[in-house]
């Protein structure tokens, strides 16, 4: 199925009345931030005294990867652009996936990067890194907002009518609403795991700080940073419609997400590397679904049919 350029999820004004964030979610937010970093701390430093060994690297990369999935998979190419459809079961888990990253409940982070897209790169975009002013003081305050200062600033009004067509999704509600417990099962799984392999509480320790924390805090700070470096670095072959970048370093950390102005130039896409060289895993992994017929109806531009 195809999808055109510029294609929107849905239409919103121009201008948007904000609400403050409460002190609770302020601190959590907080939290969500600091907690990862000092686990990825604590794990690096525990290399000094444990050493850092198979189980811990496979724990990294397996729940890096799985959890990476499930946000440019499940939240963003499924619930977010509808990009593909699948089954109830597939998406509960892919959305669960996503949840475990941290990130926030799947039902707000498709609110919010469905504004995005709506306004990106203008005054309503709630992250955009362009418009702080000017020289290397507002590019760097650009790039802190987008990446990071965002999440502590208010919340737009009505942000619950950019996801009315997924709230009436079963399986998105109950994820959703059960995020606090797919954030500590993205804890326990990974220490639990540790503690079997290795048959020690060390282990189990290790497994929580690597496959936990740092492997939180690492999928973190490269899906943040699509936000802010491909907004700022990269490639334009589609610059009409507004700043997203191209970029090649996080179109591989990020799974195919750093292909941005691909993406932003087809928004609907379930492809964002369009070329053979633009490795994008996320696409990968929704061509594997396809194949055993748990996706369907997977959107592709006709560009990438030409590229091909």
């Amino acid at each position: 199925m195809s999808c055109s350029p510029g294609q929107s999820d849905l239409d919103a004004p121009a201008a948007e009345i904000s609400k403050p964030l409460s002190k609770a979610a302020r601190l959590a937010t907080l939290a969500t931030v600091v907690v990862p970093l000092v686990g990825f701390a604590a794990a690096v430093v525990s290399t000094w005294g444990w050493g850092f060994g198979w189980v811990e690297l496979g724990l990294l990369v397996g729940m890096y990867v799985l959890t990476g999935l499930g946000i440019t998979v499940g939240f963003h190419r499924l619930l977010t652009h509808r990009s593909f459809e699948t089954t109830p079961a597939v998406r509960f888990v892919l959305a669960a996936l996503g949840s475990m990253a941290a990130q926030g409940p799947a039902l707000r982070w498709a609110a919010f990067h469905r504004r995005h897209h709506q306004h990106s790169d203008t005054r309503d975009d709630p992250h955009t890194p362009h418009g702080h002013g000017g020289g290397i003081w507002g590019v760097v305050r650009g790039f802190w907002h987008a990446h990071l200062g965002w999440a502590f600033r208010s919340d737009a009004a009505g942000l619950d009518r950019y996801v009315a067509d997924l709230r009436r999704l079963a399986s998105v509600r109950v994820v959703s609403a059960l995020f606090p417990l797919w954030v500590a099962l993205g804890m326990l799984i990974p220490a639990a795991l540790g503690g079997v392999l290795t048959g020690t509480w060390t282990g189990a320790l290790l497994g929580f700080l690597w496959g936990g924390l740092a492997r939180a805090f690492l999928v973190h700070h490269v899906t943040w940073s699509v936000n802010s470096v491909c907004h700022l670095w990269g490639t334009q072959p589609y610059p009409d419609k507004d700043h997203s970048r191209n970029n090649l370093l996080f179109g591989v950390l990020a799974l195919g997400e750093g292909w941005h102005n691909n993406h932003h130039a087809f928004p609907t896409s379930a492809r964002h590397g369009f070329r053979w060289w633009q490795v994008d895993a996320s696409y990968y992994a929704i061509r594997l679904l396809e194949t055993v017929g748990l996706a369907w109806k997977v959107r592709v531009p006709a560009v990438c049919t030409a590229a091909d």
